[in-house]
């Protein structure tokens, strides 16, 4: 027990003070969780903050609208992590009575909650003693005991998880979770880790075989898939022409522009000369500005987007994308992907 009393030690001295922290409500530390995937403790704080004063409660999240929890989660990316939690809210409310889950058997069968998510509901709100495994702690275990099994691959997941469990102290799990990945946000972190000031510098692998930066080892990330967008902006006595997204691609469930999307990069004088343009506009469209290409990155894609502001449309452009008017003044009632959303408050403002 002597590493997890010294890492600790360390958390009661340095921890910072998160509202998630100060309550063993499951239904609150799950919202903190799922929003905290794949994001910074500074950019989920304000939409926790948002979430939990919104929905104060399962239920009253289990009584919500798709596009309203969209529209609350617009610009967090990840937006399947938002309808997942609508599923598991409501599923609480028909098969727990409203009552959310502390165990970990019964959270794992939730939509949207794995391993990583569970344990740390479980051990949060009952201290059940499940070690909780995210980025920081592999990092922390990959320097501290020279591991080079990629964390990314089956064997890594596996090995890791083990000696998790094998260093977390039952009796206070739930704190010792924190300790884990507190330490490796703060002290342990990927660039610059504090290793003069650090507990464990004295057996730390990595640090004696100067070795920092070798640690964590990961395979090669899949190859990122570039996409070529043009976006058209068309307002028509103060309406604007908007479409919601389908379940089968990128920013399922969110609302966009009408575009028309190419597998290379193109010129707009060849996309003004395409029969896909030609069917949805009227010949010589008025054109009144064209953005420069604007790059947006997602986590596997690469958007390449130009936005057009123009006039003269067909009136398949509104039948073939599934497109629809609404005010301008209610686009705020609309959850839109951060590419859009910022596009428009630059260009309707």
């Amino acid at each position: 027990m002597i590493f997890s009393t010294t890492i600790t030690n360390w958390y009661t001295a340095n921890k910072r003070d998160l509202p998630w922290r100060n309550t063993t409500n499951p239904y609150l530390i799950w919202l903190s969780e799922i929003i905290l995937q794949q994001t910074r403790v500074e950019q989920g704080m304000p939409y926790y903050i948002r979430f939990s004063e919104k929905f104060p409660d399962v239920g009253s999240f289990a009584s919500a609208s798709e596009d309203e929890i969209l529209r609350l989660w617009q610009g967090l990316g990840y937006y399947s992590r938002g309808r997942n939690m609508l599923k598991t809210a409501k599923k609480v409310i028909d098969e727990f009575g409203g009552a959310f889950p502390t165990s970990y058997k019964e959270l794992i069968s939730l939509t949207g909650i794995g391993e990583y998510t569970a344990a740390a509901i479980s051990s949060f709100s009952v201290n059940e003693a499940r070690a909780v495994v995210d980025g920081n702690v592999y990092r922390l275990l990959a320097r501290y005991f020279g591991i080079d099994t990629p964390i990314n691959s089956g064997n890594g997941k596996k090995q890791f998880q083990e000696i998790a469990n094998q260093l977390i102290n039952p009796a206070n799990a739930a704190e010792h979770n924190q300790a884990m990945i507190e330490f490796g946000a703060l002290q342990c972190k990927p660039k610059n880790p504090n290793c003069e000031n650090c507990p464990f510098v004295s057996s730390c692998f990595a640090y004696q075989q100067k070795a920092i930066a070798n640690y964590p080892v990961k395979l090669k990330k899949l190859k990122i898939k570039e996409r070529f967008f043009f976006f058209f902006l068309v307002i028509k006595e103060n309406q604007i022409l908007i479409k919601r997204r389908n379940n089968n691609d990128i920013w399922a469930g969110l609302h966009d522009l009408p575009s028309i999307e190419y597998q290379t990069r193109t010129s707009l004088n060849d996309m003004l000369a395409t029969p896909e343009f030609d069917h949805w506009f009227l010949k010589n469209p008025i054109v009144f500005s064209v953005s420069d290409e604007i790059k947006h990155l997602l986590t596997h894609q690469r958007i390449y987007a130009r936005f057009i502001h123009l006039e003269n449309h067909k009136e398949q452009l509104i039948e073939d994308n599934n497109c629809f008017w609404v005010p301008v003044d209610d686009l705020q009632n609309y959850g839109q992907p951060k590419l859009i959303f910022d596009f428009l408050k630059k260009s309707l403002n």
